[in-house]
């Protein structure tokens, strides 16, 4: 069995946002999106749905070293050309007061159709994701760690929670994102296959039925890429830290590796139903990592910190074999200091007990992600 070259590429989604009223750039000038791109050739930076945001992808990486010099750059390179036209970089899942309905979409054809076939449920998806593609060239293999690897997505989620505001409301989510993203069709923990073929039949009969164009229009948590020969992860919130987005790639792949091992000694991870993980989903997302969630093996609910410790031990071979262990003991520092959303919340309520407006403790949560986005990219 020859072992999958687990290389890895990233993805990220901003926001544009105007630092006087610290609200979305609702009609950014084009020509910013034309010069990022001029400046970063190896690299693809691309519209997203609203004009609000902009979207950005490393080139392919062969380790997390790789990695976090293209990520660096690409943050770097994008913030300083947003700066030069006057606005700010923000990495965050939610902005925390933007209205929807005063903002605009790309005028694209792939959005058109978009906003065409899902109206309302698209036009208020105003959140941004981190995306994790994972080099598995082989279709199978693909398809048996995407059904096992399942069980690990709320535990990703839950160390990248960054969206705990909606429309100037706290929602009591530290990752609403995914509230908003589970309106539209075709998302959530993926089904489970018994091979490749039985997914492309899935996918084929969609096509077929005229329900979808293609296999990108399957939005699950984890999905085989329709682009690339990849296992690509889609759960997780973006992270304005980039230590904190890098260390949940590094533990994604070794993950991976991990499940690839016992594989390869004819074992595996257990299959849980998706009702199950679907409920680890929701408590992530409701209480990252100050929460619990269900190890199912007792079955019981277990702190964060303590299963990820566990993992940590799970991945300790994986670690060091790609290169990645440093990145991978960041899960402490996350777990020690909190997520985003434990951060905007802090600066929030610290804000309104000094006697700060509502408006005011809010602009204070945008001038704290503007700052993390780009701090230690130098």
């Amino acid at each position: 069995m020859k072992e999958p070259s687990f290389t890895l590429g990233i993805e990220e989604e901003y926001l544009l946002v105007d630092p006087e009223t610290r609200d979305l750039a609702i009609d950014p000038p084009a020509s910013i999106l034309k010069e990022c791109q001029r400046r970063l050739p190896d690299h693809q930076v691309t519209p997203e749905f609203l004009r609000s945001q902009i979207e950005i992808g490393t080139r392919v990486c062969t380790d997390i070293s790789e990695a976090r010099a293209a990520l660096v750059e690409l943050r770097s390179v994008v913030a300083g050309v947003a700066e030069e036209h006057g606005l700010g970089l923000m990495a965050a899942s939610t902005h925390p007061f933007a209205d929807w309905h005063l903002l605009k979409h790309t005028a694209k054809e792939r959005y058109e159709i978009i906003a065409q076939d899902l109206q309302a449920v698209v036009r208020r998806l105003m959140i941004c994701g981190m995306h994790v593609h994972c080099g598995i060239p082989d279709p199978e293999m693909r398809i048996d760690l995407m059904n096992q690897m399942s069980y690990f997505l709320p535990h990703l989620l839950s160390l990248s929670t960054s969206s705990p505001f909606w429309r100037g409301e706290v929602s009591g989510l530290k990752s609403y994102r995914l509230s908003v993203f589970d309106s539209l069709p075709r998302t959530g923990i993926p089904d489970r296959f018994d091979s490749y073929g039985e997914f492309e039949r899935l996918v084929n009969v969609m096509v077929e039925a005229g329900s979808i164009e293609d296999g990108s229009k399957i939005w699950w948590d984890l999905r085989p890429s329709s682009k690339f020969p990849t296992l690509e992860m889609r759960m997780t919130d973006v992270c304005p830290l980039v230590e904190d987005t890098l260390c949940i790639a590094a533990l994604y792949t070794c993950l991976l590796r991990m499940l690839y091992r016992l594989r390869r000694r004819n074992q595996r991870w257990r299959i849980y139903p998706r009702t199950l993980v679907s409920e680890n989903r929701w408590l992530a997302q409701r209480f990252g990592v100050e929460g619990r969630l269900i190890d199912l093996g007792i079955p019981g609910q277990v702190p964060v910190a303590e299963l990820m410790e566990e993992i940590i031990g799970l991945v300790e071979e994986d670690a060091d074999a790609l290169g990645c262990k440093k990145e991978v003991l960041h899960v402490r520092t996350i777990l020690a200091r909190g997520t985003s959303a434990d951060r905007q919340l802090e600066a929030y309520n610290k804000s309104l007990q000094e006697g700060a407006s509502v408006k005011q403790a809010l602009h204070t949560v945008v001038d704290l992600v503007l700052k993390e986005t780009v701090s230690g990219l130098n």
